[in-house]
């Protein structure tokens, strides 16, 4: 008994070490953090439970339960389930058990109700076991479905460190978020080797699959990091603001006065002056405190979360100081994603429009912002969740709906005195209209016939009419706006979360 305990103890110890010093030693010269220093910075202190940790100590010891921590934890003493590779195994590349690991953990999460956590530093797949792990049932695929089983039951984040090489990019693809480590951290389905191999590409690393180019070009990063312990502490600020599962509301916090500048002074007179769109939001959310997704990819369009009066809410706010908050494929993309993460976990939805509408031209044409477009109002369409629609300056357009005004059916529709309504700006109206009229004009007569002509769009789009009308529901002074909000969320919180009776629509994604 004594010796086999020993043995026990011994091949733990063994596999608690992972892989051979000399990759450990690299690990420690490169900045990042040990596989288990990464777990204990996440959960709580003492609550890591781990299963598999003898995995492959009898056929090689060197492989330290097979490159991936898996388990059990609590961050902020709720329980989630932790998938960490170890970058000293094979540099973190998945073997036969690997992948079982990782699917029991997925498994485990999915019948338990778990958030899942993953740390991924990971070569992708070992080429010389690929028949054990890549075809099956049992095999790579498997974490895929499964991760798909999982989204939007439970909360699924991503901290990734270093390489997400090959089939294994797919696993940050399909979480909530990922959070990404510059100058380390990559995705990349083929090497800069490869491309240059099969395509005749010369590229770098950075540059094909890059923490930075992924946060600000792809989107598939939400947010870029400068070390592993910023990272950890950014997904665990995220998850501060979910609930544990679809089920369940996210935690409801005590209220905090906004710690910003008076609303009032934000917005300028001038309808073609810009202003930071943030310095709106932190005069009306808790704190004043946004915490962005994507912040960096299509900044045309702000999307993150905030608390009001104690309550997560999620933002989409159009942000005039970038293009004038002009709509794109990556804007509508961005937003289209967020609102489905927020209708998942039963998070309301506040929209800020100061929108002169969707881009137009040639190249926006064949990137499909049709497609795009219709892609972000599916989205708020089919959300469910409370949503109110704030009109801060204007919202010309198809600007309108994606910011789910009237007829999208939010719980309400509320515009500031600066609001202007309109299918288009009244300059581009009255050249549309009277073009041909314009032109036939003598040249001193222009001027003042295209000024009466704008006055009568003006009276046409007032927005005490457009009250009087009931095409909104109230106008609101800037001052006094969080509190309606406020009220009005009391309310919305009951609405009847059911949209349509089908199996799932057909998204133009």
């Amino acid at each position: 008994m004594g010796d086999n305990a020993g043995r026990y103890r011994d091949a733990a110890n063994r596999s608690l070490l992972g892989g051979p010093e000399r990759h450990r030693e690299r690990l420690a010269t490169s900045g990042k953090l040990p596989v288990r220093e990464r777990v204990a910075l996440l959960v709580d202190d003492g609550s890591f439970v781990e299963d598999g940790l003898l995995a492959n100590s009898v056929s090689d010891p060197e492989l330290g339960a097979d490159g991936v921590v898996t388990g059990r934890g609590r961050v902020d003493g709720r329980p989630v389930v932790v998938i960490a590779n170890d970058p000293t195994v094979k540099a973190g590349s998945w073997g036969k058990l690997t992948v079982e690991k990782i699917i029991r953990a997925l498994e485990a999460a999915y019948s338990e109700m778990l958030p899942v956590f993953y740390l991924i530093d990971s070569a992708g797949a070992r080429i010389t076991d690929q028949v054990d792990l890549f075809p099956g049932r049992r095999g790579a695929g498997h974490i895929f479905y499964t991760q798909v089983k999982l989204s939007g039951r439970v909360p699924q984040i991503c901290c990734l460190f270093g390489p997400s090489a090959a089939g294994g990019a797919y696993i940050p693809s399909f979480c909530d978020v990922v959070v990404m480590v510059e100058g380390r951290a990559s995705m990349y389905l083929g090497s800069p080797r490869m491309a240059q191999m099969v395509i005749g590409e010369d590229t770098t690393l950075e540059d094909m699959g890059g923490a930075r180019m992924h946060c600000e070009v792809s989107g598939c990063g939400d947010a870029l990091a400068s070390s592993d312990e910023e990272a950890i502490a950014w997904a665990r600020t995220y998850f501060s603001f979910l609930p544990d599962h679809y089920r369940n509301l996210p935690e409801r916090f005590e209220t905090v006065a906004p710690d910003g500048p008076d609303a009032a002074g934000v917005v300028p007179d001038d309808p073609r002056a810009g202003y930071d769109m943030r310095d709106f939001l932190a005069a009306i959310l808790d704190g004043g405190e946004l915490f962005e997704i994507k912040e960096l990819f299509a900044p045309e369009l702000i999307t993150g979360f905030g608390r009001l009066d104690g309550r997560t809410v999620g933002v989409v706010a159009s942000q005039p100081n970038h293009l004038g908050g002009v709509l794109f494929v990556d804007s509508a993309d961005k937003a289209a994603r967020f609102v489905w993460l927020c209708d998942a976990f039963n998070i309301p939805l506040l929209f800020f429009a100061d929108v002169p509408g969707f881009m137009i031209g040639t190249e926006v044409e064949r990137q499909g912002i049709i497609r795009a477009g219709a892609k972000m109002l599916t989205a708020i369409a089919e959300a469910t969740v409370p949503r109110m629609s704030i009109i801060v300056r204007k919202a010309y357009g198809a600007g309108l709906y994606a910011f789910s005004g009237p007829g999208l059916v939010p719980d309400a529709t509320v515009a500031l005195p600066t609001a202007e309504i309109a299918v288009m700006g009244p300059e581009a109206a009255v050249n549309a209209v009277f073009f041909k009229k314009i032109e036939a004009l003598p040249e001193d007569e222009r001027e003042a016939f295209v000024a009466a002509r704008r006055d009568e769009y003006d009276e046409d789009i007032d927005l005490l009419r457009l009250a009087s009308e009931l095409v909104i529901d109230a106008v609101v002074q800037p001052e006094d706006l969080r509190d309606d909000l406020v009220a009005r969320m009391e309310y919305a919180v009951r609405r009847d979360r059911r949209f349509s009776g089908r199996r799932h629509g057909v998204p133009p994604v």
